[in-house]
């Protein structure tokens, strides 16, 4: 996202791969899709947690979608031209769109839950958009929330396991109060709707570096 010409040919890396077929893409799409589902699944732990970086990811990409989708604005930002993208476009607001309405629902004390169908199937959505408008490594940014819920589980899990076998007493130690991140906080005394609105606050600006990037590179 921040350079202008980098881009990485997946067949080219991978030797003797089909002439416009990389496996090793494949792989790595799937990488996308399977990490922004879990993601979202594992951040979606308070009223309205999840929903909040799900809109500001979706209308980001959704701003991605319509200039990657026309010539004049991709070539004006060096973005890759990608036929039919900017019907990705409506897509994405669409989400933004039913996220407020479940917001309504779903704010503090909430009277509807997301549950997994509902985060894996936003997260799934949200990776299969940064595969299809070739902005995969952006969704780190826009969607940083989500990968901080996700590396707070990998961490918390991988060193209570290890610490578990290797310490003397058999008891596994933690890096975290409780894993996911958000959970964490909470045990520290902080209100569940301030850990919900610092989030959302937290991933409004990382939008805006993300939107930023545009320009920047």
């Amino acid at each position: 996202p921040f350079f202008k010409d980098a881009t990485i040919d997946f067949a080219q890396l991978y030797v003797g791969a089909p002439a416009g077929l990389s496996w090793l893409y494949l792989v790595f799409g799937l990488v996308v899709l399977v990490g922004a589902s879990n993601a979202v699944n594992l951040t979606d732990g308070l009223d309205g947690l999840a929903i909040g970086p799900v809109m500001t990811s979706a209308a980001t990409y959704g701003v991605v979608a319509y200039l990657v989708g026309n010539v004049k604005f991709s070539e004006y930002l060096s973005l890759p031209y990608i036929e039919g993208a900017g019907e990705l476009a409506i897509f994405s607001f669409a989400i933004v769109g039913a996220g407020l309405g479940f917001l309504w629902f779903n704010c503090h004390p909430a009277q509807i839950f997301m549950g997994d169908v509902g985060s894996l199937a936003l997260g799934g959505a949200l990776g299969a958009i940064a595969v299809f408008t070739k902005h995969e490594v952006l969704l780190v940014v826009v969607g940083g929330i989500f990968v901080v819920e996700a590396i707070s589980v990998i961490m918390q899990t991988s060193w209570f396991k290890y610490t578990r076998r290797t310490s003397v007493d058999g008891v596994g130690r933690r890096i975290f109060l409780m894993a996911p991140i958000h959970h964490h906080f909470e045990r520290k005394g902080w209100a569940e709707s301030k850990v919900i609105v610092r989030f959302w606050i937290i991933s409004v600006m990382l939008a805006l570096i993300a939107l930023s990037t545009l320009k920047l590179r």
